[in-house]
């Protein structure tokens, strides 16, 4: 009798490439002992049934074994890589996450609804692949895929998958906030949402959903400019989740760009691929996501969160080229392209942002096309005025396989826009698109230590990350994630 029944369970082991100095075959230590338990019948399959395992690639076997009917091998490549300076990440870590991913998914499409995971010597890791695998957004459809558990086989440090799940879970909260259809996800209906999720933590999180009249208080005029054209009123998501034992310790602040849909307003973008503005609240996304994974991990730190939320629409009541708003520091914006909205909503909230007496600001937004063009989906652009913090994202970065890459932000940028016929600032620069962006939004941060991630061109994967499904991508959650746990053990 199996365990769960016929084709129930499935079973995902790891495999490296052999060796030149090593004749047998390079099981992990949960493979050995599987294949010890069978009499060696793993490695006899494995050698017949065809060339060694490259990295990433997988074999199914059925028949193994009486409690898994379905055995899946994958490839880790080498042993012992660790990590390569000029991919900037960790081979290993991300070998686990490729391989773990690709067998649970084989096991999915075959319907088996259990999977018991190698951990491969890196927990965490293997339940992140296994997680982000896994996820699928498929809310409205009728038939959907079948729901796979996951669990650790064999010895495991229990403590690093559940952190991986965590860390899994946060990104893929951020996935299915992005991915969600414009008008289920209105700026209502996010801070709703967060608030659920942050509910089981209320004991020390507090969530203030701000309305119109409170922003109209605080005098945020750039916010204010862009909501106005959408029957949809504006939100002010502001998080505070308070982990550590000193409630006077100065908290990281993280801001995220929240346009629920933005069609680009008066300066109306075309209407080829514009449904996947439903994501450009992915810095809100990433950012909120990040706040609720921190307080399920219970991190000593006291963080913030900040999320602008609104539509970016055409009509009567629209922002108009060539207007002039005022935002909360008192700069006036000339408004040329209504479809620069993003750094309009940011520029108030990084004002905000400054009455917290921060540690640091962390702000991230689907900024501009320019930087997708310049990096495309391979990392994040940063720009910030801080080496102490980029030293800190890049750090985090490498651990989670999530990159980020360091930005200009020289006073060449700033120039294109001061430079102005009507205000102070112009919301547009005439070339850098990505770079005159962010020295744009350096005109409202006065802090010592903050960072621009613009996550325009890590957005969406395609078939980049193999461990990371078609569609919208919940970058970079876990390198905030990370980020936030190594700020959490400083002193």
């Amino acid at each position: 009798m199996y365990r769960l029944g016929l084709n129930m369970l499935g079973l995902v082991l790891g495999v490296y490439e052999k060796q030149p100095d090593n004749e047998g075959m390079c099981l992990t230590e949960a493979a050995a002992a599987f294949d010890r338990s069978i009499s060696g019948k793993l490695s006899e399959m494995l050698t017949i049934s065809g060339p060694p395992l490259k990295k990433g690639k997988s074999r199914i076997f059925f028949g193994l074994h009486q409690d898994f009917p379905s055995v899946v091998v994958v490839g880790l490549g080498k042993s012992g890589t660790g990590v390569c300076g000029k991919e900037n990440w960790d081979n290993c870590k991300e070998s686990i996450r490729a391989a773990v991913s690709a067998g649970c998914r084989q096991l999915q499409d075959l319907e088996v609804a259990h999977v018991e995971v190698d951990p491969c010597g890196d927990g965490q890791s293997a339940a992140e692949g296994a997680v982000l695998g896994l996820f699928e957004y498929d809310e409205f459809k009728t038939k959907k895929k079948v729901r796979v558990t996951a669990q650790p086989y064999g010895s495991v440090d229990s403590a690093a998958w559940q952190k991986g799940v965590l860390y899994g879970d946060g990104q893929n909260l951020a996935r299915q906030l992005m991915e969600a259809p414009a008008n289920h996800i209105t700026p209502t209906a996010f801070a709703n949402t967060i608030e659920q999720k942050l509910s089981p933590f209320a004991h020390n999180v507090a969530v203030h959903k701000r309305p119109q009249s409170w922003i109209e208080s605080e005098q945020m005029g750039a916010f204010l400019s862009v909501s106005k054209g959408s029957e949809e009123p504006p939100v002010f998501l502001e998080l505070h989740y308070k982990g550590s034992l000193d409630s006077a310790q100065p908290p990281l602040v993280l801001v995220g760009k929240g346009i629920t849909f933005d069609s680009g307003g008066i300066s109306l973008k075309p209407s080829s691929g514009m449904d996947a503005m439903r994501a450009d609240m992915g810095g809100a996304a990433t950012v909120c996501a990040a706040l609720v994974t921190a307080a399920a991990l219970k991190l000593p730190i006291n963080i913030i969160g900040l999320a602008p939320l609104c539509e970016n629409m055409p009509s009567g009541k629209a922002n108009k080229p060539g207007d002039v708003v005022r935002a909360k520091n008192g700069k006036t914006i000339q408004v040329d392209n209504t479809d620069a909205e993003g750094r309009l909503v940011l520029a108030d909230a990084l004002c905000y942002a400054h009455s917290f007496k921060p540690r640091a600001i962390i702000n991230a937004a689907t900024l501009t096309g320019a930087v997708d063009v310049a990096l495309g989906s391979a990392a994040a652009g940063v720009f910030t005025n801080s080496d102490w913090l980029w030293e800190r994202l890049q750090k985090a970065s490498i651990i989670t396989g999530d990159r980020v890459w360091r930005m200009p932000l020289f006073q060449h940028y700033t120039k294109q826009i001061t430079e102005c016929a009507l205000a102070d600032l112009n919301n547009v620069g005439k070339y850098s698109g990505a770079c005159t962006a962010a020295a744009f939004l350096r005109e409202f941060v006065t802090a010592d230590h903050w960072a621009h991630l613009d996550i325009a061109g890590v957005m969406t994967n395609k078939d980049e990350i193999p461990y990371l499904r078609k569609g919208m991508s919940g970058r970079p959650t876990r390198t905030l994630v990370e980020f936030a746990v190594g700020l959490a053990s400083e002193p």
